[in-house]
């Protein structure tokens, strides 16, 4: 089986286990060894549904300001994990091609293999979301028809991008891609170059 197939299986596992506390405080008990991509594959998937849920209850009408502001700085907290465990996936995939020689007319990709992954880890969020609204027993059936026709599609998006990054991943493998890692280098959380941050001091 291929890496992105894998990897849909173990994020559809990571979500469902989620789901058995659904409670975004709930401890994450990683059963991947120490030292594999799994363990970060998991861990990412992982962020991912905590902060998905956290996007939910900031959105209640009815919620506190000051709980909204603590909220807002937990999800831009894990906005930042998220962004430097994709990087640290990225920093897996360059060690496991450091060995290929690139072919001369090699091109490159418009994103790495981890952001790729990443965008396979929030897919397989929005499917298990859309398929909760699908069996909601309290919903109309032009509600369910709706969500049905979204979860379609949603499906078939993850098959074109499962069979996408299995080919990048081929093509970096035989030389035919190369890959950059351009880190994000996010302003707004660096103290040293958010003006509202150093002009405190």
């Amino acid at each position: 089986m291929k890496f992105a197939e894998n990897a849909n299986k173990l994020f559809d596992k990571t979500i469902e286990t989620y789901h058995i506390t659904d409670d975004v405080d709930a401890p994450a008990t990683n059963p991947y060894a120490e030292g594999t991509i799994e363990v970060d594959l998991f861990t990412k998937c992982w962020i991912d549904t905590v902060q998905w849920h956290l996007e939910d209850i900031i959105r209640d009408p009815d919620i506190n300001p000051v709980d909204a502001l603590v909220l807002k700085r937990r999800i831009d907290r894990s906005n930042q994990d998220r962004t430097d465990l994709v990087e640290k996936i990225d920093s897996f995939f360059r060690t496991l091609y450091a060995n290929v020689k690139v072919n001369n007319d090699a091109t490159i990709n418009t994103e790495s293999p981890a952001w790729a992954i990443d965008r396979l880890s929030i897919l397989a969020l929005k499917i298990y979301h859309m398929r909760e609204q699908v069996e909601r027993k309290d919903a109309t059936p032009k509600h369910h028809a709706t969500c049905q026709a979204k979860l379609n599609v949603l499906l078939e998006q993850r098959v074109d991008l499962t069979s996408a990054i299995d080919q990048l991943l081929d093509d970096i493998s035989n030389g035919r891609k190369y890959m950059k890692v351009y880190r994000q280098m996010k302003m707004y959380n660096d103290p040293s170059t958010n003006p509202i941050l150093y002009g405190k001091k």
